[in-house]
Parts: structure tokens; C-alpha cells; sequence
């Protein structure tokens, strides 16, 4: 299969990407460089992959890539991801999650793409859980722009199949956390946390950490995209595990690693954040044969022995 993978420089982009690698795919990707490393794409790029820097915005860019790499399955990960940068600036969060994807949907068409498969969030999109865990029928309430980006972005995923035929899915993830993701990034609790025990540090949590969330690891992430891609379901998808954890649990399964006191240290909460959210993933498994395979505290684990 020849595919093409928008931020695949980055955390979850990079791992999908040698997981196609290791497949036997031809993969092209494209990423700005802006937060994804080129050194994650390291041995990809030495078994054949090919980086190609440019802005998913630039869509004369990608249409020409595209058509040069006729993919047959397009995977879109690129994407701004940063809760508080979307409340300071939605203006750009729109530019990246919503034009970029548009730019994204018009490549693969004009490409002859056979599969669209786009990357979504579950519980930014939810907003609040109404119902735990939430099916993909939830209520749509975002409590910050970046949510609200997420959701229009799937709407013209949507868009692209009904008008031109382009068979697309969108695939909401819960949070995902592993292997590559960044420990000194805005996202990625879990990573963070990671490196503040590697760094002698105590944990930040904001509020009472008690919020609740979805954790799924990177690996089985990669696996429901590969999934995704060679099956038809169109629409929403949850990509989750249905359990409920909240983060001073997280600080608990991390603390026997700790050689410093690993106490949480608590500041304000910040605004736009879920209190309780979590995917059920009923769909996932009817539709793709699906379900998460990485235990937290084996995943916990595996994240805590890549930070340096």
C-alpha cells in the first residue's frame, strides 16, 4: 500500500509510520517540523520512508505531493493539539484543524486516495460527560476551541464522502500517551509526569486531581488506524479503553518509581479542561475488530523507560 501521513514526525504520526514501514508500505510523510522531530522518522526514513517539510495549510503544497505520492490511504495527523494555545488563539487553531484538513481531503481527492483517515478527539468534542463512558452519540458540546475545531473538521470528512465519494472515518481518540511523546510538551499527562519523576520533580496536577480520563496507549492507536484504513466504516469512531482514571491515580502507579518525593504538587485549574470523560468503544469493535490491548501500568511502564 502506498500511504501518506500528515504529522508524522510527530508522538502518534511516527509510530504509525514505522508501524507501516515495518508492514512493508511505501510511506510519504508530510510535517512542518513545528513540534514533530525529525529524529523519530530516523530509522522509517533509512528502511525508505520519505519526509517532505511543508504546512498542511499550503494546499497547492499538498495537493502536489500528493499527486506525486498517490497514496492510497491518506492518514491526517496533523493537527494543533494544545488545549490553552486553542482558548488564547482559536483563530489559528481553526487555520491548522479545520483548513488543514479541508486542504488535506482535496489532496486525497484529487490523488485518487482510496481512504481518508482522520484523526479525532473523543473527549474534547464531548465535552463534559453526560453519559461515561460516552458512545459517539454523545451530545457534542466543546468546552474549548480546539474541540470545536476537531468536530468541524470531521464535518467535512463527511462533506468530502457524500459530495465527491471519498470514503472517510474519523477516529476519536481518548488520551493517548507512550512511547515519543514529549515530556516537556503542553499535552500528554502522562509523558510530563514521566519527566518530571526522571528530573527528581514533583507532579503538577491542576486542581484537585481528581479529573478523569481516558488513557490508550500509542501502540494500540497505530493498530486502530491501520484498522481503520483497510475497513468502510464512515463517521465517528471512539478509540479508547471505557476506563475511568483519574490523575492522582496516574501519580500512584508512577510513584514506586520515584527516587524523590513525588507528592502532586497542586496549582489553580485551567479553563477549558473536561472534568470526567471517557470512550466507549462498542463501535470500534463491531466495525474495525478492535479493542485496546495495553494495560495502563504496563503502558506507564513502557512510556517511563523511553524518557531520558
Amino acid at each position: 500500500m502506498r500511504a501518506l501521513v500528515t504529522g508524522g514526525a510527530g508522538f502518534i504520526g511516527s509510530n504509525l509510520v514505522d508501524a507501516l514501514i515495518d508492514q512493508g508500505h511505501e510511506v510519504t510523510v508530510i510535517d512542518d517540523l513545528s513540534t514533530g522531530r525529525r529524529e523519530n522518522l530516523d530509522a522509517a526514513i533509512a528502511a525508505g520512508a520519505r519526509l517532505v517539510e511543508t504546512d498542511v495549510r499550503d494546499a497547492a503544497a499538498v495537493r502536489d505531493i500528493a499527486e506525486e505520492a498517490k497514496p492510497e490511504a491518506v492518514f491526517h495527523l496533523a493537527a494543533q493539539i494544545d488545549v490553552r494555545k486553542s482558548v488564547a488563539d482559536p483563530a489559528f487553531d481553526a487555520r491548522v484543524n479545520v483548513e488543514g484538513t479541508i486542504a488535506m481531503l482535496e489532496a486525497a481527492r484529487s490523488a485518487g486516495a482510496r481512504r481518508f483517515v482522520n484523526t479525532s478527539t473523543g473527549g474534547a468534542i464531548y465535552g463534559e460527560g453526560r453519559i461515561v463512558p460516552a458512545p459517539e452519540d454523545h451530545p457534542v458540546a466543546p468546552e474549548a476551541p480546539y474541540g470545536q475545531s476537531k468536530y468541524a473538521a470531521e464535518g467535512y470528512c463527511e462533506l468530502f464522502r457524500r459530495l465527491h465519494g471519498l470514503s472517510t472515518v474519523s477516529l476519536r481518540y481518548g488520551n493517548v500517551y507512550g512511547p515519543r511523546q514529549d515530556p516537556l510538551g503542553e499535552a500528554g499527562v502522562v509523558a510530563i509526569f514521566c519527566g518530571r519523576l526522571r528530573a527528581g520533580q514533583r507532579p503538577i496536577v491542576f486542581g484537585d486531581g481528581l479529573q478523569v480520563r481516558d488513557y490508550v496507549h500509542v501502540a494500540d492507536v497505530v493498530s486502530a488506524n491501520l484498522m481503520a484504513a483497510a475497513a468502510a466504516v464512515n463517521g465517528p469512531v471512539n478509540i479508547g479503553t471505557g476506563r475511568e482514571t483519574t490523575v492522582l491515580e496516574l501519580v500512584d502507579v508512577l510513584g514506586p518509581h520515584a527516587t524523590a518525593s513525588f507528592e502532586p504538587d497542586h496549582h489553580p485549574e485551567r479553563p477549558g479542561e473536561v472534568r470526567r470523560i471517557a470512550l466507549d468503544a462498542t463501535r470500534a469493535r463491531a466495525e474495525l475488530g478492535w479493542e485496546a490491548r495495553v494495560a495502563l501500568a504496563q503502558g506507564i511502564e513502557q512510556t517511563l523507560g523511553s524518557v531520558g
